[in-house]
């Protein structure tokens, strides 16, 4: 059965790539596995051209590599015979040759400089590990490549897979005038998002979900796509176990009061260097968001980062629930509190990775900050999220509905009162302002 296609925004991207580039640069698509990369560049290259030739490199076609091989030296006979092998007609400036899962066969990622240089066709890679050591270390990365991230569907393109198109466009006026909505209507689109988390964002797993509406389809999709994550660990890394072991102690960690990883948490008595590597593993497949620790939350906030110290969010809020299930951090009252809107049983957990999702997704880079004020050295504080906007920092406390107090917020806005820009509660309320803060209902995180 094909995959179902969905609406997704970076159609868009793809659209304004072609009309801009005339075959002056490659775009590589970055993403993790099953995020829909394929079947948006497969539904791309359909609508918009006259053929495409797709070379999976998780599968290529028997003779693939050789040819690569033999006619590296010459683009003309090289794309000739791929012509040829794949049955497909090249058309010059008409047709799209599409390098699927480019992470494993770097060769052909670094032949893009000439592939481009000939001009007669148009390229897109996509992959995950694109920028891992053993992925480049025998390469020139090549100039050519425009790169473009890709996620899992955020709130829009979930509502639009439901067949809603009109809500995200009521979400963005409502918070631009931060107009309140009325109970009615605040519950019907949170009862929205709630379903949105429990499928999550992965294309497969809301599919399955529209099939017959059945949170249980969704559930299998999602274990599959965990167990896809796991044999990636262990079919790329010495040591898999070790990795494996990190990424299932994602859910615990977020449920505790200590979020922040440090070198040694995950498995005392392994070097520093290797814990770094798994999650540099883990970042690079696009498995996880980081958010790292800043020191000095200022408009530049790049110069201050604490690469020690960092909190790890799970790509997918879907995946998260899951993971935690088969981990044993929630059990099936979980699914039962979120059908019945009753998000009571780690909401904060959830919520908080629904909003770095978001975040990520929106195109921002996670940040938090840890301190102390000068008169109190025995409380540590900390907020959640910390974005840059019109060179001023933006912090964000997320909040489960059944805690208002947010003490570390309002030291911060105390100790930097000079940087602030807007202050932002997200929670499960309707729209309020209480003196510089405003407080969010979380379906419109992915507009901060």
């Amino acid at each position: 059965m094909s995959a179902r296609i969905f609406k997704r925004k970076i159609y868009q991207r793809l659209l304004q790539w072609k009309a801009e580039n005339d075959g002056k640069s490659a775009l590589l698509i970055e993403g993790a596995r099953r995020v829909g990369k394929s079947t948006i560049v497969e539904e791309f290259a359909k609508n918009e051209y006259d053929s495409y030739l797709l070379i999976d490199f998780n599968q290529p076609r028997q003779g693939t590599i050789e040819l690569f091989e033999r006619y590296s030296h010459d683009i003309g006979l090289l794309t000739s015979n791929l012509s040829i092998l794949y049955d497909v007609e090249l058309k010059q400036r008409k047709s799209l040759v599409i390098f699927d899962e480019i992470q494993n066969y770097p060769k052909a990622r670094a032949l893009i400089k000439y592939l481009v240089a000939d001009g007669r066709y148009d390229y897109i890679e996509t992959g995950s590990l694109i920028s891992l050591k053993e992925n480049v270390k025998d390469i020139t990365i090549p100039s050519e490549e425009e790169p473009v991230q890709m996620y899992p569907m955020d709130f829009e393109e979930w509502l639009w897979a439901n067949g809603n198109e009109n809500t995200m466009d009521l979400i963005r006026e409502h918070f631009q005038t931060l107009e309140p909505f009325n109970d009615v209507v605040h519950n019907i689109i949170l009862e929205k998002y709630r379903l949105y988390m429990i499928t999550g964002g992965m294309p497969a797993s809301v599919a399955a979900y529209l099939e017959r509406h059945d949170i249980r389809d969704c559930e299998k999709v999602k274990r599959q796509i965990i167990s896809l994550y796991k044999a990636d660990m262990h079919k790329n890394l010495e040591n898999g176990i070790l990795t494996e072991r990190i990424f299932e102690s994602i859910p615990s960690r977020l449920s505790a009061r200590t979020k922040v990883f440090r070198p040694g948490d995950a498995e005392k008595g392994e070097l520093t260097e290797n814990l770094q590597y798994q999650f540099d593993w883990l970042n690079e497949a696009k498995i996880v968001n980081l958010c790292l620790s800043n020191t000095d939350p200022n408009p530049a906030m790049n110069l201050n980062n604490d690469f020690r110290r960092f909190k790890t969010y799970l790509l997918d809020t879907g995946l998260l629930i899951t993971l935690a299930f088969d981990t044993g951090i929630v059990d099936e009252s979980v699914f039962i509190s979120l059908a019945k809107s009753d998000l009571s049983i780690n909401e904060g957990m959830l919520f908080e990775n629904m909003v770095a999702q978001e975040l990520v997704s929106a195109g921002h880079r996670l940040y938090f900050h840890e301190f102390y004020l000068e008169h109190d050295r025995k409380n540590l504080c900390e907020v959640d999220f910390i974005l840059v906007k019109k060179k001023r920092i933006i912090p964000v406390e997320v909040k489960s509905a059944r805690s208002t107090k947010h003490k570390s917020l309002d030291r911060f806005m105390e100790k930097y009162s000079a940087r602030l820009g807007k202050v932002y509660v997200i929670h499960s309320n309707d729209i309020q302002t209480d003196g510089r803060i405003t407080y969010l209902p979380i379906y419109m995180a992915s507009l901060l």
